[in-house]
């Protein structure tokens, strides 16, 4: 399979890896401006594209993937404000596209728990939540994405929380995220549980950044040859 990768800091560096090492080729990598100058006409050429950049090009990023009718794998975070527009110009124009806030199978498992212990969670009403989120000082967003995702989960799922706030909380209507970056940290989500009585906790920890790179390598496998607009629910479905 051909791919272009768009984005190559570390984790655009981590997704060649594993696609040359799994036999694929990439025909092309943007990582500027200038990138697009030189190797724009590349693009068409790719099976797939992925696109790990940042949230001010992201849309770009997309838009170009379509206008050259390939498929797109995005893993860039925070731009949801833009999430909607985009599901309407794939839907629109048929083209392709999967959006993620991780690529880790075990965190889109560690999601299917969190969205089970929500349930749960509904009617025991002694219980109150919170989420602690770590990181490497590199990232730019605050919470993660996928601190964001456990968390509106959770809130359609429990009642009693209405939003989620970036901090620690007393109100039990609100659901608190602590962030934290420090070192070079791949990434720890835990969702905790607690009462008087006793605490519930689910953690995931990323050992590297592959466990990533790996499940990005397999939406780009799945993708091609489909049109919609999709997420990694639809890829471990079916």
């Amino acid at each position: 399979m051909k791919i272009a990768i768009l984005g190559f800091g570390k984790m655009g560096k981590a997704i060649e890896q594993v696609a040359l090492d799994s036999g694929h080729e990439v025909v092309v990598r943007f990582n500027s401006p200038d990138d697009w100058g030189n190797f724009g006409s590349l693009l068409s050429s790719a099976d797939v594209a992925i696109e790990f950049s940042s949230p001010d090009v992201v849309v770009s990023n997309i838009l170009r993937c379509f206008d050259a009718n390939v498929p797109v794998v995005v893993g860039t975070t925070a731009w949801e404000d833009k999430l909607e527009r985009i599901r309407e110009a794939c839907l629109r124009g048929n083209h392709s596209i999967l959006v993620a806030s991780n690529f880790s199978i075990g965190v889109n498992i560690f999601n299917k728990i969190n969205r089970n212990l929500a349930a749960l969670m509904n009617n025991q009403l002694q219980y109150d939540a919170k989420i602690a989120e770590t990181h490497h000082v590199h990232k730019l967003d605050s919470p993660s994405g996928t601190a964001r995702l456990l968390a509106n989960d959770i809130i359609k799922y429990v009642d009693r929380k209405h939003h989620w706030i970036n901090q620690e909380s007393t109100n039990t209507e609100e659901l608190g995220i602590i962030s934290h970056r420090i070192d070079e940290i791949p990434g720890t989500h835990i969702v905790s549980w607690f009462s008087d009585e006793d605490e519930i906790e689910i953690k995931h920890s990323a050992k590297n950044r592959f466990g990533f790179a790996k499940g990005a390598l397999m939406a780009a496998c799945w993708l091609p040859g489909k049109q919609g607009f999709f997420g990694m629910d639809d890829m471990l479905i079916g």
